[in-house]
């Protein structure tokens, strides 16, 4: 009784003021009285990014509850179990600030995460088409969701850093250098992330893939790389064919990537693969049966990268609650 009745009271000091402030103190009020190991239920909102149908694409949870602490929001991302979860809540510097947990720990942006959780909005008609803005770990960053409800997220722009040996990522992607391509480098890019950008030659030799997991998480951490993005241009109808492992992040295998297709986007921009304002599209997860498709656009101005921005569609899993 004690628990309804401040839940009741708080609930009547903030009506006719702000319903987020009454949303916001009944949960406070829970969860100040939530004593003795009792389980917390958090409802978590299931999407699939970079499709159009729930067979495809890459599920994300997205978390509306702003007043988690980071143990729970860990805790909460851990038992989702998708590749991120997405934490929501408001922002001194933008319209949202918005946190990313993988199942294992946090990371500074998140792609997919980030298209479903202004998708969701934009679904349950909390949003309009319009622009907005998300504070990340990774910055300030600009949202447009557009009247069909295709979400483009902007990123940082790039930053190029080391070209990697191929010998060592051969090594542990099992299988021969002469499956990378000559002209373009293994090298880090990050718009956010650093991500390790692998070219090889053909669709048939990203298929044939082999990692050894533990020693590719080895790898990606001596390079504080968010994972390893593998791609071709050997297949048409799409601008690059992609592949991405994550396992130190608890990531083996990622079927939509959208912060890495940043960095693909610019690297292919700065190689002259690719052109200013070009509207590129990835195709990823098919090795996976879960097929996506995941836009970019890299905009140059007298040499010199000045905006990246990446999106696509995301599609209504389920809702659910966890108990943490």
């Amino acid at each position: 009784m004690v628990l309804k009745d401040a839940a009741n009271a708080v609930k009547a000091l903030c009506k006719g003021i702000n319903p987020t402030a009454s949303f916001l103190g009944i949960l406070y009020v829970e969860r100040f009285f939530k004593k003795g190991g009792v389980a917390m239920k958090v409802k978590v909102f299931k999407m699939s990014s970079f499709t159009e149908s729930i067979s495809g694409g890459n599920p994300a949870g997205v978390v509306m509850e702003g007043l988690l602490s980071e143990s729970q929001m860990k805790k909460t991302a851990a038992v989702v179990n998708c590749s991120e979860t997405a934490f929501v809540s408001e922002s001194d510097e933008a319209d949202f600030k918005v946190r990313f947990f993988t199942p294992v720990s946090e990371v500074d942006l998140c792609g997919h995460a980030t298209i479903a959780t202004f998708a969701l909005m934009f679904l349950k008609k909390k949003l309009q088409a319009g622009r907005y803005s998300q504070q990340t770990k990774a910055g300030v960053l600009g949202i447009e969701i557009q009247p069909d409800g295709q979400i483009m997220m902007e990123q940082a722009l790039p930053q190029f850093g080391e070209e990697i040996d191929k010998d060592e990522v051969a090594k542990v992607f099992g299988i021969d250098k002469k499956a990378f391509s000559d002209e373009l480098p293994i090298q880090v890019v990050s718009t956010g992330l650093r991500d390790i950008i692998v070219p090889v030659r053909s669709f048939s030799i990203l298929n044939s893939l082999k990692p050894d997991f533990e020693k590719v998480g080895v790898l990606a951490v001596k390079h504080n790389s968010a994972g390893f993005h593998f791609f071709t241009k050997d297949r048409n109808g799409f601008d690059a064919s992609c592949r991405n492992f994550a396992p130190h992040l608890g990531i083996n295998e990622e079927p939509a990537t959208g912060t890495a297709s940043g960095a693909l986007g610019c690297y292919l921009v700065r190689k002259g693969i690719c052109s200013s304002g070009h509207v590129m599209v990835f195709e990823q997860g098919y090795s996976m049966e879960k097929p996506s498709a995941v836009k970019a656009v890299v905009s140059e101005s007298n040499g010199a990268i000045t905006k990246v921005q990446v999106g696509g569609k995301a599609v209504f899993l389920e809702q659910i609650e966890v108990e943490i």
